[in-house]
């Protein structure tokens, strides 16, 4: 995988705003030839002409980083490698410029290849009873969260004004969306026994019930949703039309994410949180007591600080159940998922699950160099009865490693050691060494001896 071609992105976002060659460089103060060698990726970007390039093009720098071509060019090797296409081997250096010069066409070649996989497990007798669907709704609403980097300025804004008026400090703020529902909504909050459900809102009798099994943080989450459902709503149906999902589904599934991340922004306001998070060091366990949330709900909220102009640390966020299912992923650091496979089983985000409760650190190097910073800890919740398992999580977090000062659980790490080698999943990395490894990279011819068993499952030819 290329590292970040940020001429390439200049190039496009040029083109796009229809700014000639000979202007942007004036307003640079540099030679149009020297911005064309810049554009074609033979010069280096100085850190004072990458200041003038967000001032020239209107954006900010994470724009200019690459990162959003970079996971377009990770997910773009995940489709090109897989042999059921029958396709010729695409080169690297073709998926990164079509990835960089081309997103929305890049885009369209994932949109169409989820249509294929989907058509073909259709044809296999996979269909849902309700017929066909092209666009997969959970791969609808995670593109829908990942192109807006899980940050959303206008519910920022709405929750921000509603926490002023409640006018409560974290210890008070439970209280505070109670009496809210109870004296704005005439609604009436209750905790027992709730068969099937958590949460349960009878809009007849104006009555929330909340089940007895749900910790005190988890309830304010509750009551926060419910009152964003009834005040917020304009707001989330705006972002939601906006994004002009393909069916009812999707439309649904989308609405209750941004509600969830309403009331997260509510329990946890972004510029308090944002300092707390710098003054504590990204100490999760201690911004949960703080802000009186969950460690889940404190590690989502770090994934969404992306305000321009008053950005946090960037994090990749992540969910993942005993089974490898993950079922949230945000990734605001340019940590390249892998979106139709598994995972690394050398990634942290697995060794958790080995020592629950307490939380797992490791420096990681993807196949291209990158370093990251990551982190993670299972979270467990509630079993419905006697001899029913209780669900298990792992939340897994990180950061490129240039952050690691920033973050609590870097003390005591030697990052100048070699880091742990992870890559994308099995079919994707390259590394030859690999005792971990479950499945050959699908680009590369295997050799067999019968005669000589190796010390790594599978040996291969690079090239």
């Amino acid at each position: 995988m290329s590292k970040p071609l940020i001429g390439r992105v200049v190039r496009r976002l040029r083109t796009e705003q229809g700014i000639a060659q000979q202007a942007l460089a004036a307003r640079l103060g540099i030679s149009a030839s020297y911005l064309n060698l810049i554009e074609h990726d033979q010069r280096a970007v100085t850190a004072a002409i990458l200041i003038k390039l967000t001032e020239a093009l209107g954006v900010d720098l994470a724009t200019l980083s690459g990162h959003a071509e970079k996971a377009l060019e990770t997910s773009l090797r995940e489709v090109f490698a897989d042999q059921a296409l029958g396709t010729e081997a695409v080169p690297d250096v073709e998926v990164a410029s079509l990835a960089a010069s081309s997103p929305n066409a890049a885009r369209a070649v994932l949109a169409l290849y989820r249509a294929w996989r989907v058509a073909r497990e259709d044809s296999a007798g996979l269909a849902l009873p309700s017929g066909r669907r092209l666009v997969l709704p959970t791969e609808e609403t995670r593109d829908f969260f990942h192109d807006r980097a899980n940050h959303f300025p206008a519910i920022e804004t709405f929750t921000e004004a509603l926490g002023q008026e409640l006018g409560a400090q974290p210890a008070e703020m439970n209280h505070a969306i109670a009496e809210r529902l109870r004296k704005r909504h005439g609604v009436r909050v209750v905790v027992g026994p709730l068969e099937g459900a958590l949460r349960r809102y009878d809009p007849q009798n104006r009555m929330l019930a909340l089940s007895e099994t749900l910790p005190r943080e988890s309830r304010g989450f509750q009551m926060a949703f419910q009152l964003l459902l009834l005040e917020g709503r304009e707001a989330v149906e705006s972002l939601v039309a906006d994004a002009h999902p393909a069916s009812q589904d999707s439309a649904a599934l989308m609405r209750i994410g941004v509600l969830n991340y309403a009331a997260g922004a509510l329990l946890m306001p972004y510029q308090p949180f944002q300092h707390s998070a710098r003054a504590l060091r990204h100490d999760l366990e201690a911004l949960a007591m703080r802000f009186g949330v969950s460690f889940e709900q404190a590690a989502h909220r770090l994934s969404t600080l992306q305000r321009e102009g008053h950005r946090g640390v960037p994090f990749f966020f992540l969910r993942v159940d005993l089974a490898g299912n993950v079922d949230k992923r945000f990734s605001a650091a340019g940590f390249p998922f892998a979106r139709f496979g598994g995972s690394c089983p050398k990634w942290v985000v697995h060794q958790a699950f080995t020592t629950p409760g307490t939380l797992r650190v490791q420096h990681a190097a993807l196949p291209d160099g990158a370093r990251f910073l990551c982190f993670a800890r299972t979270v467990q919740g509630q079993a419905r009865g006697w001899g029913e398992p209780p669900p298990l999580h792992v939340i897994a977090m990180g950061c490129d490693a240039a952050h690691a000062a920033e973050i609590v659980y870097a003390d005591g790490m030697d990052l100048r050691h070699d880091p742990v080698g992870i890559g994308l999943s099995c079919r994707l990395c390259d590394r030859m060494d690999c005792r971990s490894r479950a499945f050959p990279p699908l680009e590369h011819r295997l050799k067999l001896d019968p005669n000589e068993d190796g010390a790594t499952p599978w040996r291969f030819e690079k090239g």
